[in-house]
């Protein structure tokens, strides 16, 4: 139900996310009938929203991609391709009255790193603050994806959305019935060992994850054996990378992720695009111990780990490869949102 009052500003940002292992393996169609794991981890880069009631109409702006849209009102809030996610949002959770929702991203558009998801959970929480609505973090997550599958009708999984509701490490693993989520609790010194070891490299590509998913979900139904066979391994990768993380065993991790990559590309042809092997070669060189990319593929980044003294190489290489190297730091916070005038309310 919409509502007329409430606070006159409302900020919230999420994390985007790192997968180590199992993506693909949380899309409903695979999940439903065989079951997911995935385990990632929430970075310190954001997707942030600020949502200004007041005015006339509705005004959608997404400052990072350069896009606006204004409309006089709910009617609308037609898909067009034009700032799709903002309109789903406010078609879920309409706020009667003028309205400006303007977000930017802390990474690059196509980077592969769940930003749509990040997004699509910071909009519903702050459009439910303001509507005097107040969800936990596992609802924000569910709602989050809701505004893609249902309300859009996209492909996808939730991995995304839990990443930037929960932020942290998580192993999660999506069945029929739901997701059960198993935190993964490292200490400081496990921390600080991750991010030292870590290199995340953004090929330049956009990934285009909308037909590669396509192309996989077609193959998969068909009953694709090639396919068929990736998405189980792929699966049970996640669970590994868990127990990886869990032992702070970074060479078996980077083990799981390598193995990962290999079967991430048993999927589709276009998965590793010319400009995503010319920085895994040069990660390679440079001494990295195993990577893949992250998210769908097809572009995007590649998470690289390898031994710390070797990390300040490794970036060089990717770098002089073609690639932009992002920081790497861990968020353990998820998704916040708060009045403007007022400290942070965790959600």
């Amino acid at each position: 139900m919409a509502v007329t009052d409430g606070p006159w500003r409302v900020r919230a940002r999420a994390p985007v996310r790192i997968d180590f292992a199992g993506g693909w393996s949380d899309v409903p169609v695979f999940a439903e009938a065989a079951g997911g794991v995935v385990t990632n981890a929430a970075l310190a880069a954001h997707v942030h929203v600020d949502a200004l009631r007041g005015g006339r109409g509705i005004r959608l702006v997404a400052e990072d991609l350069g896009e606006r849209v204004a409309v006089d009102g709910p009617a609308g809030l037609t898909y067009d391709g034009r700032l799709d996610l903002h309109k789903a949002a406010l078609n879920m959770l309409p706020v009667t009255g003028g309205i400006e929702v303007l977000t930017r991203a802390d990474v690059p558009a196509g980077s592969g790193l769940g930003a749509s998801g990040a997004l699509d959970v910071a909009l519903v929480a702050a459009l439910a603050y303001l509507r005097h609505e107040r969800f936990d973090r596992a609802d924000l997550a569910e709602l989050g994806f809701d505004l893609e599958a249902k309300e859009l009708g996209l492909l996808g999984g939730r991995q995304d959305q839990y990443a930037g509701a929960l932020g942290g490490w998580h192993e999660l693993a999506f069945s029929a019935v739901g997701v059960a989520v198993r935190p993964i609790a490292p200490t400081p010194e496990q921390v600080g060992e991750l991010e030292s070891m870590l290199v995340i490299a953004y090929t330049g590509q956009s990934h285009f994850s909308s037909h590669t998913h396509g192309r996989v979900w077609d193959a998969f139904r068909a009953g694709n054996p090639e396919v068929v066979e990736a998405l189980g391994v792929i699966r049970d990768l996640g669970a590994a990378a868990a127990n990886a993380l869990r032992a702070g065993d970074w060479r078996a991790l980077a083990a799981t992720i390598d193995e990962n990559w290999r079967q991430q590309q048993r999927l589709d042809d276009t998965i590793s695009t010319p400009a995503v092997r010319r920085v895994e070669d040069a990660a390679r060189g440079a001494g990295a111990w195993g990577l893949k990319a992250t998210g769908a593929g097809a572009g995007g980044c590649l998470l690289v780990l390898g031994p710390p003294s070797r990390r300040h190489e490794v970036e060089r290489a990717v770098e002089a490869a073609g690639a932009t190297t992002l920081s790497v730091r861990f968020d353990f916070s998820g998704v916040e949102v708060w009045e403007d005038d007022a400290p942070a309310d965790r959600a």
